[in-house]
């Protein structure tokens, strides 16, 4: 069996500049690495997203691995200190896009997928999704998989997600759910006039103001079981009105909120419609409101799959990890429609940031972690 340098691989996949949508190769170098393992890899290319579903064995239980090879843009170039696609090593540390985020996690559990069936620890099935429509609008990519292979009756039976979860120090948070998302784009139509003869005018802003004020007043819990309380935020208020005579036609706005399993997008959108509703009453003009749901909450219970987790990164880094599920949102939030899924990966201090990076030992480790993650979950569930 093919013994596999997690560092090294994790060079590789920074040399291909994936920012999303593109795939710029990384996921071939993926894609080799498993079949040199004996894994049957299959592409599921959606709209031009390049994805891919590899298994190794046929029975069960089949514990999945997902992660993505699309990395965000590098922002201003000239305040990297190096290339940002050289994947140079300086003083132990790999510097490159992607290095935390989360490159080097893919690289770590194929390193320890290697490990695991060389010492025959695989007592089922072992497999890997990874899309490149992570970092993006996640429409073609984990998403439409999941919906594919729950069509076709894949089974999973239980889910990793390597996203950099540590908070401090490597090992010392695994996130076992995540709050969801919903964006509401709102929109006021009054009727244009001058601002002298205001009966002549039906004016948007007072009835956007009226609206955002009862969304905002509203608390919309203290909490719930593992969770902190939902929150939303109005993320923008637009009017395009340069005149100061001028009453305004349109008033727009923008808001976010990440909730708890308190509530579902469905319940929430739902309220944001009778605000709106309320707020246009005997308005001589329009007030409509979209929602889009980027997520549901969910919660993957403790219990035997995340003790073998958090005894893993324990075992090797020496720290018990938080059980926590805070942050924002991840594929986790789509991989849920088929099994129980954790999160668990290198710290995320540098991601999306300047001079990303993740040091060399800390990706031995990590490829440790998931070495005895693997070995410990199919001597419970084998």
């Amino acid at each position: 069996m093919t013994m596999i340098d997690p560092v090294r691989l994790t060079q590789e996949l920074i040399r291909r500049p994936s920012v999303t949508p593109a795939d710029a190769g990384a996921m071939d170098v993926v894609q080799q690495a498993l079949a040199g393992l004996g894994f049957a890899c299959r592409r599921m290319p959606f709209d031009g997203i390049e994805n891919l579903y590899a298994r190794h064995g046929l029975q069960g239980p089949n514990l999945c691995f997902a992660g993505h090879t699309d990395v965000v843009p590098v922002g201003e170039r000239a305040a990297w200190s190096v290339d940002p696609f050289e994947a140079r090593i300086e003083d132990g540390v790999l510097i490159g896009r992607g290095a935390s985020d989360m490159k080097s996690a893919i690289a770590a559990f194929v390193a320890a997928a290697a490990g695991a069936l060389t010492a025959g620890e695989v007592r089922g099935s072992l497999s890997l999704l990874i899309t490149g429509d992570e970092e993006g609008h996640a429409i073609h990519g984990t998403r439409e998989v999941v919906e594919a292979l729950a069509a076709e009756g894949e089974a999973i039976s239980h889910c990793v997600v390597g996203e950099p979860t540590s908070s401090a120090l490597l090992g010392d948070m695994i996130k076992i759910g995540r709050r969801g998302s919903l964006n509401a784009y709102l929109t006021v139509e009054g009727v244009q006039g001058h601002s002298a003869y205001p009966q002549r005018a039906a004016n948007p802003i007072p009835v956007m103001i009226r609206l955002l004020a009862a969304l905002q007043d509203r608390r919309l819990d203290d909490g719930y079981a593992e969770f902190q309380p939902s929150n939303l935020q109005v993320t923008t208020i637009d009017v395009g009105n340069p005149a100061t005579n001028v009453i305004p036609k349109t008033a727009k706005a923008r808001l976010n909120i990440r909730f708890n399993p308190a509530h579902t997008g469905k319940s929430l959108a739902e309220w944001i419609a009778a605000e709106a509703a309320k707020a246009g009453e005997g308005f001589a003009g329009k007030v409509t409101a979209r929602v889009e749901i980027s997520g549901e909450a969910f919660l993957t219970e403790p219990g035997p799959f995340v003790n073998i987790v958090a005894e893993a990164a324990e075992a090797v880094a020496g720290r018990r990890p938080e059980l926590s599920t805070t942050g924002g949102t991840s594929d986790a939030r789509f991989i849920r429609a088929l099994c129980p899924v954790v999160e668990l990966g290198l710290v995320g201090a540098t991601m999306h940031a300047v001079d990303e990076r993740a040091p060399i030992a800390e990706i031995r480790q990590l490829t440790e972690i998931y070495r005895r993650l693997i070995r410990r979950y199919f001597e419970t569930f084998s």
